[in-house]
């Protein structure tokens, strides 16, 4: 069955129950309130940082869009953007362009006015719905988009060159639309990168979703008593898929706004959550700040977490040793997917095997996994090669890319460009990436984007980006520069050139050598990496 029906559920049996907490303590910080009453939400009165629906009127603002939708001839097979922060109209929207029975497309908040319009292209948008962060951006290349994309504004003050969507959907009705949905019906489109870093559209129809539902629900045992802190974005199949196991069991789930460690402790305290999802930059910041003095448990309610789970890219072991010392009762878990494979869960440690944190796991609920050899063979365990995933979650295909799809799919399975290793146990250990991505705080950075940038550099003779281990955020940004002969290039000149980049594409250390190549012409990054990454060297597997 579709997730939609999960949605009519809920509002059904817990309709005054409330389903989303949209929390940003930073309002309260600041001693101000931005947020006005929109319709079908109900600010609370003692706290102007805080905002809830309850499952029914999440329902109902999910049938109002897709009501207004259909309304304008929309139909399962129009794609629908949402390029928003986190909020509380995201999910409703999401579940709106289903239940229309089109296909939802979110985007990456990250991207520029070019990567959007790239997108919209790939994705064939028919209507984006986009909100106030992003108008500037949308302004650049409204005029160009995918024949003329509607543009809805999701805000306070709609720009001229876009629809307010809570004008347009204020008339319609706050009952469900009644299309019929089936689990082959296409449901969604994510966007991934290859090598390159060109975007790639990634289709999933209504039965992988529900797949991803109930993954997420058994691995963690989400049950009607639980509060889940989403904290990533939900543009990101791992935000929305963990949310998906509230989805299942009905329970509340809170959007927090914001990742500092008094927040993250604040949201837990007051909304009484019980499980959080962070990424390892987070974690170690909060553990940092324990350390430090600057947050005392004792200051919060936290007697009700159970359970912490990290995902997107490998834990140390001293991590969650020091976790376990600040939280002995907690439980653990690692997740480990790709938005190919529906987001997180084909592999997951488990909570019953902490004792072998370093490892992403085993195969998740209702998957299957093996590693093998270049010609397609598995490999003996302990030997390493490419680790493939098979289950309900393998993604239809790359959306008109018949192409890079055959390159992954293999008889049903999804090569997931990751190598790995098994040990005598089981259990999945990665050991490198056959694609050349570097994961930087859980954002995924292409070197190939840096490089041919920093190459416009008129003094630049070669330059080579790697991955190097950094404890905070896993990876960060290196980039080896050859400097042409007879010329001079500073550190400080370097990063003056590279304001240009966003800043989260800019490299974090600067390394002067010369970019050692094989005989074809290609850049030897194992070799690069193992001569400069020992300074930054952390050995996720081993360290205690």
């Amino acid at each position: 069955m579709p997730v939609t029906e999960y949605l009519e559920r809920n509002a059904k049996l817990y309709g005054d129950e409330v389903a989303l907490v949209e929390y940003n303590p930073e309002q309260q910080e600041l001693g101000r309130v931005t947020w006005k009453e929109y319709e079908l939400i109900q600010p609370t009165d003692t706290q102007a940082y805080r905002r809830e629906i309850t499952w029914k009127v999440f329902d109902e603002k999910a049938n109002r869009l897709a009501n207004m939708l259909l309304s304008r001839g929309i139909k399962k097979g129009n794609k629908i953007g949402i390029l928003m922060m986190n909020c509380l109209e995201w999910l409703p929207i999401y579940f709106g362009i289903l239940k229309t029975g089109a296909i939802a497309v979110p985007l990456n908040f990250r991207y520029t006015s070019d990567e959007i319009l790239y997108c919209s292209k790939l994705a064939e948008l028919d209507i984006l719905l986009f909100g106030p962060e992003f108008i500037g951006r949308i302004e650049n290349i409204e005029g160009t988009l995918h024949k003329n994309t509607a543009l809805i504004f999701v805000g306070e003050t709609c720009p001229t060159f876009a629809e307010d969507y809570r004008v347009i959907t204020a008339d319609y009705s706050s009952t469900a639309p009644g299309i019929e949905i089936s689990d082959d019906d296409e449901g969604a489109i994510y966007f991934s990168s290859g090598t390159t870093g060109f975007p790639k559209a990634i289709l999933h129809k209504h039965r992988i979703l529900m797949h991803a539902a109930t993954v997420e629900q058994k691995h963690h045992s989400t049950s009607k008593n639980d509060c889940f802190l989403c904290i990533p974005p939900l543009y990101h199949t791992g935000a929305k898929m963990h949310w998906m196991g509230s989805l299942v069991s009905g329970s509340k789930a809170v959007l927090l706004r914001g990742t500092k460690p008094e927040y993250i402790f604040k949201a837990v305290s007051e909304e009484h959550c019980t499980l959080v999802w962070l990424l390892v930059p987070w974690a170690q910041d909060i553990l940092d700040a324990l350390d430090r003095g600057d947050i005392k448990i004792s200051d919060y309610h936290l007697e009700q977490w159970r359970l912490m789970h990290i995902g997107v890219q490998p834990v140390p072991r001293s991590l969650i040793k020091r976790w376990l010392e600040y939280f002995p009762n907690h439980q653990y878990d690692t997740n480990y997917g790709l938005s190919e494979s529906i987001g997180p869960g084909c592999v997951h440690l488990g909570v019953e095997n902490v004792h072998k944190v370093g490892a992403i796991g085993i195969p998740g609920y209702g998957w299957e996994c093996k590693i093998i050899d270049e010609q397609g063979n598995e490999v003996k365990q302990g030997e390493v090669g490419e680790l493939c995933v098979k289950g309900d979650g393998v993604m239809v295909c790359y959306y008109n890319n018949p192409e890079a799809t055959a390159e992954v799919l293999k008889d049903g399975w999804l090569l997931t460009g990751d190598m790995g290793r098994q040990d005598e146990d089981g259990f999945i250990f990665l050991v490198d990436r056959k694609k050349d991505v570097i994961v930087c705080g859980g954002e995924n950075l292409y070197p190939v984007e840096i490089e041919d940038f920093l190459m416009k550099n008129d003094r630049i003779k070669d330059v080579a980006v790697i991955g190097l281990p950094d404890k905070r955020l896993g990876e960060i940004e290196g980039a080896i520069i050859e400097v042409k002969e007879g010329m001079e290039l500073s550190e400080d000149e370097v990063n003056e050139f590279c304001l240009q980049l966003p800043r989260y594409k800019r490299p974090r250390k600067i390394i002067f050598a010369p970019v050692l190549r094989n005989a074809t012409g290609k850049i030897e990054k194992p070799k690069l990496r193992k001569l400069y990454g020992q300074e930054h060297l952390v050995d996720f597997e081993n360290q205690d």
